[in-house]
């Protein structure tokens, strides 16, 4: 930590006041992720001893940057302890935007705006960006070629199918594996693969995408990072929206190549299915063998892809123990039920309904509807209050300008913290007791920017949980409040589920 400091110190040449550890290093890669701050002042620090990939993320970031793409710039580094320190781009990605602006399938243009951004972009660093980058600091590998693909596949075989008990005949899988290698091979591959091109990796800041986590870049095919992308597995696309940006992608990237359209589409879908296995790979090793469970919520939404893909897509080569092996595990009760959210299940189970308020305590307590008469009053009036400057009088706590101030405060993050772990205790006891009903309400003086933020970032917490119906409500704010407020939607996801109705 001390040497991040001494980075920030030397960088903006003031104290850092703030220090804020970050979920990121929850993930998977072991790399420490903190935010530095000095009045408004923000960075992102990072540490990891992997110097490796260190070298690589900053080479790449001074490259992309160099040809005009949307990365952070890189402040100081400290490669002899593993450290660096890179733009701060705010606390949003484009995983959480999505899941905050969709009810079930219906997804709110405004996030459908910001996929359509994001594939655009992507030709500028598959080929722009790629014709004159140094392949010779990627790591592991130069390129994804035939030793890439057998880690991926052995990944999926060792961690996933072994330890899922999905039973198999070695020596037919090999087969196939060196048949679906060979296939692959076969793709042009002489384009820069971003390797990790996935919806936790982008941040959005003012409606705008910008990139992170291409460290593991290499040279390699198209196909593979748009289907990263697309087939993202919690993202849970809808394959209609999947398709539409697969035609704007392909739009985008012919402006940078000669397109063969059916040429891309012969390779695509078998791209498709490498990046699936190398991710089950990934979540199999930390969730099963590492006991990290939270990965392992991501793998029924897989299997639905999964499912999909066997049901609308032939691929030009025959893969049998693969798709065997595809079908049984589409089938198992044991790896569907790993999902917070049952799939076409006909019973509809009693969840726990948690109703979030922000208020004004100017006007009155929220009045609790449901009769339960328990619950959470949390009192803001504490925080650092957005309301006091001019530039946010106007605005409210889902704007990203007032976000980003928010967020950067660490009495904030630790309020919100301490909520958080308050709700959360509840929630599982309710749940435990079959309870229905939970109430917690967020007030501040005006009911707009701090309530309304908390408010919001309690709801994102809440909707990962299994058993759990959030219904939010920003009283003091109608228009921030969806058509129907005991839906759960926000305004943006009512117009969108209207219009996939008519």
């Amino acid at each position: 930590m001390e040497v991040l400091k001494r980075l920030f110190e030397q960088h903006f040449q003031l104290p850092v006041d703030r220090v804020q550890p970050l979920q990121g290093q929850l993930g998977g890669s072991g790399r420490k992720i903190i935010r530095l701050s000095s009045n408004k002042l923000t960075a992102i620090g990072i540490l990891y001893d992997v110097r490796e990939e260190n070298v690589a993320f900053l080479e790449f970031s001074r490259h992309f940057r160099h040809h005009g793409l949307p990365v952070p710039e890189i402040y100081a580094q400290d490669l002899k302890n593993g450290a660096y320190l890179e733009e701060d781009f705010g606390g949003t990605t484009l995983f959480e935007f999505l899941s905050s602006h969709r009810d079930g399938d219906a997804i709110a243009p405004e996030t459908i705006a910001a996929y359509r951004k994001v594939v655009e972009i992507l030709p500028s660093f598959q080929v722009e960006a790629a014709r004159d980058l140094n392949y010779k600091v990627c790591y592991p590998r130069a390129s994804f070629d035939r030793q890439s693909i057998a880690w991926d596949l052995n990944y999926f075989k060792y961690y996933f199918l072994r330890l899922a008990g999905i039973p198999f005949n070695e020596q037919a899988l090999e087969r196939d594996f060196t048949r679906l290698t060979k296939f692959l091979l076969s793709a042009g591959r002489d384009y820069f693969l971003y390797r990790d091109f996935q919806s936790r990796n982008i941040m959005l800041r003012d409606g705008q995408p910008f990139f992170l986590d291409y460290q593991g870049g290499r040279r390699g095919a198209l196909q593979y990072d748009i289907a990263s992308l697309l087939y993202d597995a919690k993202a849970d696309l809808p394959p209609e929206l999947r398709q539409q940006l697969l035609d704007h992608y392909l739009d985008s990237l012919a402006a940078f190549i000669d397109l063969d359209r059916a040429a891309f589409m012969q390779y695509y879908y078998a791209y498709v299915y490498v990046r699936i296995m190398q991710a089950l790979g990934a979540y199999g090793f930390r969730g099963f063998y590492e006991r990290k469970e939270h990965f392992l919520q991501s793998v029924p939404y897989a299997l639905k892809n999964l499912r999909w893909l066997l049901h609308n897509v032939e691929l030009p080569i025959a893969l049998p123990t693969v798709m065997e092996a595809f079908k049984t595990m589409g089938a198992s009760e044991k790896l569907q039920g790993l999902t917070s959210k049952p799939e076409n299940c006909e019973t509809k189970l009693e969840k726990l309904k948690v109703r979030i308020f922000s208020f004004s305590f100017h006007k009155g307590l929220p009045q609790d509807d449901s009769g339960n008469g328990g619950g959470f009053i949390f009192d803001a009036r504490s925080l650092p209050n957005p309301g006091r400057e001019e530039r946010f009088k106007s605005l409210t706590g889902k704007d990203s300008s007032v976000i980003d101030y928010l967020s950067h405060q660490q009495s904030v993050h630790d309020f919100l913290a301490n909520a958080k772990s308050l709700v959360d205790a509840s929630v599982a006891a309710y749940q435990g007791r079959g309870f229905q009903n939970l109430m917690v309400s967020f007030g501040c003086t005006g009911g707009q920017h701090r309530s309304v933020y908390l408010a919001e970032q309690l709801v994102k917490h809440l909707r990962e949980k299994e058993g759990v119906e959030v219904i939010l409500r920003h009283r003091e704010q109608p228009q921030l409040n969806p058509a129907a407020a005991e839906a759960g939607a926000t305004p943006s996801i009512a117009v969108a589920h209207k219009a996939m109705r008519e």
